[in-house]
């Protein structure tokens, strides 16, 4: 993902709701059995899925909303914009 995320930095990922999902997001997706960073190059709506690609053009393909376990929020503890309002929000019956 150079130069979005470079090697060995640190990333924070959230729960987000696919549903909201845009390209440009940076999201963590399992692909052919392995779970991957990857930027959302398309968004199909209709038939709840984004394609998934590589920064430098190449398309990795397709995958469905329910592979889209969450959305990159930092990166190095730089908060990524893109992100308000995808997270989905912590379960209130967690809190003490």
């Amino acid at each position: 993902m150079v130069p979005l995320i470079r090697r060995r930095q640190q990333v924070v990922v959230a729960p987000v709701d696919p549903a909201k999902l845009e390209v440009g997001d940076i999201v963590l997706a399992r692909v052919a059995g392995t779970v991957y960073l990857h930027l959302v190059s398309s968004v199909d709506r209709a038939r709840k899925r984004v394609q998934i690609s590589n920064n430098r053009g190449r398309v990795n393909g397709w995958t469905s909303h329910d592979r889209v376990y969450g959305n990159c929020v930092t990166v190095d503890g730089v908060a990524r914009s893109a992100v308000v309002g995808k997270t989905l929000a912590a379960d209130s019956s967690d809190s003490s």
